[in-house]
């Protein structure tokens, strides 16, 4: 059974979204279902600091010794923080999705956005 802390939020393409301690700003990554699925994660390309994203959109990539899967952005924002040490270490991804694996932070456009997405007990049913 994959791991699914009760605090994030989740999407049903598999990413995780967490709130920060700063304000409007949340912190997105990949669930552990979706690593476990992926496989040994040798690539993460995430969008750039600065970079607009809309909800739903692709927003990036993570590559695995099996398969490319798209990222896509939970919310809508301004990227504020990208995780650099993917960029030496992806398999961080697979050894810690919820803590050092994560991809990238956004400061939120609208808050209302994170009400669309589902509880870790609707995640968990999706992902069964």
């Amino acid at each position: 059974m994959s791991n699914i802390p009760a605090e994030l939020s989740y999407t049903a393409e598999h990413e995780w979204v967490k709130s920060t301690e700063q304000d409007g700003v949340v912190r997105v990554g990949i669930t552990d279902f979706a690593q476990d699925a992926l496989g040994d994660v040798v690539y993460a390309q995430v969008p750039e600091l600065g970079a607009s994203v809309t909800a739903n959109d692709v927003v990036g990539e993570v590559e695995s010794t099996k398969s490319v899967s798209d990222i896509y952005a939970p919310v809508s924002g301004e990227v504020v923080s990208r995780n650099e040490a993917l960029d030496g270490d992806p398999a961080l991804i697979n050894t810690d999705p919820y803590g050092e694996g994560w991809l990238f932070e956004v400061r939120l456009g609208d808050t209302a956005e994170l009400e669309g997405l589902l509880s870790a007990d609707a995640y968990q049913q999706q992902v069964g």
